[in-house]
């Protein structure tokens, strides 16, 4: 099975780098660092012991932080490399781990390819590969099992993923018997998980949790706030594809009776922040964008978040945070930030992605839950119009958010075991 899995990647690989130089007409990173997701590198510097760390794209980057924070400082004689497959991703990391200087390095992954991922291997030799979240490549597994352990940590697998998974059968379980730890966020995540044969299992918690606000990101959410004053702000972040229509038609026809806040709206991937700024203006409401932003005021209906790695500034700025990915069945985004700033949060009826944490946010009083965006706008409203409420509702976000700290510590102290 996984020499046609082979067979198929090597055939596919033309039209693969097509459509990433065709992707980087967009968005020009993609054309970037190219040479390192066929396995091509520069000169090997040798002399590290190497932690590597894998991380898809940004969330799982962001996610990454408490993890990586924890290897540094429990490993003080090792680089960390960071691997990713977006360059949304890959400056996400840039931004977020400059700090640590010459101990981590980054690259792209490359195709899952036998060759390439040997050439990937005997370039870096690594001594573990920590893969983030979701990431299961059978031919990375296959090659790292033979030198090196794999752990999946952070793991996470919702009932729709389990079902995709399994149309491949042997595949995808000999790949989960490759991997030798699994620290899964929650004991519904380790059950679906062992379903795939991986050997160990255990249960951590989220590492999302552990993430700290940096204090620079509550400065910048200060500067914004002063910006904006004391009109109330209702951020839509981490909005996808759709969501924005449903959004604005919905802010459009809202009679507030209080006057309008305003509608912070933070698309999840930059290449949209053009047609995002472009649907706002086809409605005719007056935008504004963050990257315009000097020391002027913000007073159009809509400003625009279209900036990188600020996401906990965007938080720090609203009054209600409504987390996207959500009123479409895209499975929703990750809830704890605005819940560690103590923010009331709003969730749509798809959380399927990140289920446990969403229900338990609800149940501790945190977070609220609503069908459409009409009802979106109507507890936005609402919340807006009673600080007490608001501040209850955040008051239980932040416990919760607090309640569940402590997955790094969790999770560190299981790779030990297989760091070497």
């Amino acid at each position: 099975m996984r020499t046609f899995y082979s067979v198929m990647w090597y055939l596919a690989l033309p039209l693969v780098l097509l459509r990433l130089w065709w992707r980087g007409m967009k968005e020009p990173g993609y054309r970037q660092h190219w040479r390192e997701r066929l396995g091509i590198y520069r000169e090997r510097v040798p002399g590290w012991h190497t932690i590597w760390v894998h991380a898809v794209s940004v969330g799982e980057t962001r996610a990454a932080e408490p993890l990586i924070d924890a290897l540094v400082e429990a490993y003080p004689d090792s680089r960390i490399l960071l691997t990713h497959m977006t360059p949304t991703g890959r400056a996400t990391g840039k931004a977020l781990f400059a700090k640590h200087g010459e101990r981590l390095i980054q690259a792209y992954l490359p195709y899952d390819t036998v060759a390439m991922v040997n050439r990937f291997i005997r370039q870096f030799t690594p001594r573990i590969c920590i893969l983030m979240e979701t990431e299961v490549w059978p031919n990375l597994i296959a090659a790292c099992g033979e030198r090196i352990p794999v752990a999946l940590v952070n793991a996470r697998l919702s009932e729709r993923s389990l079902r995709r998974g399994q149309r491949f059968g042997q595949l995808m379980t000999d790949a989960g018997r490759g991997i030798a730890l699994v620290a899964a966020q929650t004991g519904a995540d380790a059950a679906r998980l062992r379903s795939f044969g991986a050997p160990r299992v255990e249960v951590t918690g989220s590492i999302k949790f552990d993430v700290v606000v940096p204090e620079a990101a509550l400065a910048t959410g200060a500067w914004l706030r002063a910006r904006i004053g004391a009109r109330p702000v209702l951020l839509c972040a981490s909005t996808r594809d759709g969501e924005e229509a449903l959004i604005l038609d919905a802010f459009k026809r809202m009679a507030w009776p209080q006057g309008a806040p305003l509608l912070m709206i933070v698309p999840r991937h930059p290449q949209r922040f053009d047609d995002v700024a472009a649907q706002v203006l086809e409605r005719g409401l007056s935008l504004q964008r963050r990257s315009g932003l000097a020391q002027q005021g913000v007073d159009a209906d809509v400003l625009l978040g279209d900036s990188m790695g600020e996401m906990f500034a965007y938080y720090a700025a609203c009054d209600v945070a409504f987390v996207g990915g959500s009123l479409l069945p895209l499975g929703g985004q990750n809830l704890i930030e605005p819940c560690a700033l103590g923010k009331p949060v709003l969730v749509g009826p798809h959380t399927f992605n990140f289920a446990l944490a969403t229900e338990d946010a609800i149940a501790d009083g945190g977070a609220l839950r609503v069908p459409d965006a009409p009802a979106l706008l109507s507890e936005a409203a609402r919340l807006l119009g009673d600080p007490a409420a608001r501040a209850g509702i955040g008051a239980h976000a932040a416990a919760y958010a607090q309640r569940h700290r402590g997955a790094t510590a969790r999770t560190v102290g299981l790779l030990r075991r297989l760091i070497y």
